[in-house]
């Protein structure tokens, strides 16, 4: 069948809107017509050079859609199934699926190669080749053929535009706090930066129940929208942040620091590092160019003052559960999704919407495929 899509044939240009050729489904396939792609940071690495994948690609990998056609052996979901999909599949049998770290599932291996986990891929077009998508979804198409691995059934009756969030930056952002930051009752949690992953850390550190949320961005417009979220306290200069941490801990420092920065950066790292005190945790979500060194610390300083400093993918969450959990969360009226979304967009305005998102004009915009 056909699809249009955006695809990226190199780094530092646009999306291009093309017509592509999309394969039925394999056996432990399943075939989506999208409803909704969120639009990601991790999409703008891709374009700055700072996500290193295959060309041409398919950006898009926080999806939500409704089943079309399924594989012969595919039996969790049907035709008519609303599914959110997670940027990293589980197969629910490596070690890692085994041992409750789904996240970290060796089908993720080339997620970044835009292939199957076999190495093949599921469109092409004539002049540019076999294309690839992004997370095994390219999800800035309005159908995609995706492993049933990548596929989670939920609620029929939540709306698949606002559901579409927990396929990335809500878990992402949310577990930062709650999973690998560990956030308790009494703490004080800073976050660096409030985009569409940093607003669901001062989310999930606010309903973990720290003391103090504390957040830093240079946008006002963002600081503004986090102290809805949950933040009691925001900065645009981490200087300034850390002076009033001090403060407000009795000199103590914070308990956790959370690097949920666009692009992440030395700076930041020692930043987030210097903010904890004694035992404190720093935690790594934001990614830059894997070739560059964003870690430079003392460690004598983390020995002495028994200091973790870890990165976190999928924010530590288990996507098969934690999406279903934090939508279930939503329905009842206790995590907010719709608040983040700023903007809508058409697949055609794709560049329109990465522009917002560099100019810091949204929190989440999202790919509106019923427009």
């Amino acid at each position: 069948m056909k699809t249009r899509a955006a695809v990226l044939t190199g780094p530092h240009t646009p999306f291009e809107i093309v017509e592509l050729d999309l394969d039925e489904p394999g056996p432990r396939e399943v075939l989506l017509k999208m409803s909704a792609s969120g639009l990601c940071h991790s999409d703008l690495h891709m374009i700055d050079g700072d996500n290193i994948v295959r060309f041409p690609i398919v950006g898009g990998h926080e999806a939500a859609g409704i089943v079309e056609q399924v594989g012969s052996a595919v039996t969790k979901v049907a035709p008519g199934d609303h599914v959110v999909c997670s940027f990293t599949p589980a197969c629910g049998i490596c070690r890692y699926c085994s041992t409750g770290r789904q996240n970290l599932c060796n089908m993720g291996a080339t997620i970044l190669e835009g292939s199957m986990p076999d190495g093949t891929f599921r469109m092409r077009h004539d002049e540019l080749g076999e294309v690839g998508a992004f997370c095994m979804l390219g999800s800035f198409s309005e159908y995609a053929t995706v492993s049933d691995a990548s596929c989670v059934k939920v609620d029929p009756w939540l709306p698949l535009d606002t559901a579409v969030l927990v396929g990335c930056g809500v878990p992402t952002g949310w577990g930062t706090a709650v999973n690998a930051g560990e956030v308790r009752p009494g703490d004080t949690t800073v976050v660096y930066g409030l985009g569409g992953v940093g607003m669901n850390a001062v989310q999930g550190a606010a309903q973990a129940g720290a003391k103090y949320v504390v957040g830093i961005d240079p946008v006002e417009f963002k600081r503004r929208t986090a102290l809805e979220f949950g933040a009691t306290h925001v900065f645009a200069d981490p200087g300034e942040a850390a002076a009033a941490v001090k403060q407000l801990t009795w000199g103590e420092g914070a308990d956790q620091a959370l690097c949920v920065v666009g692009v992440m950066d030395e700076q930041v790292v020692t930043d987030a590092f210097d903010v904890v005190g004694k035992g404190g945790t720093v935690v790594i979500t934001g990614v830059a160019n894997p070739e560059k060194l964003t870690v430079h610390l003392s460690g004598s300083a983390m020995v002495y003052n028994q200091k973790t400093v870890k990165g976190t993918l999928f924010g530590s969450s288990n996507p098969q559960y934690d999406i279903v959990r934090l939508l279930r969360l939503y329905d009842a009226g206790q995590l907010k999704l719709d608040e983040l979304i700023t903007s809508r967009y058409t697949l055609d305005q794709v560049n329109d919407g990465y522009q917002d998102l560099r100019d810091g004009k949204i929190i989440r915009g999202i790919l509106d495929f019923t427009k």
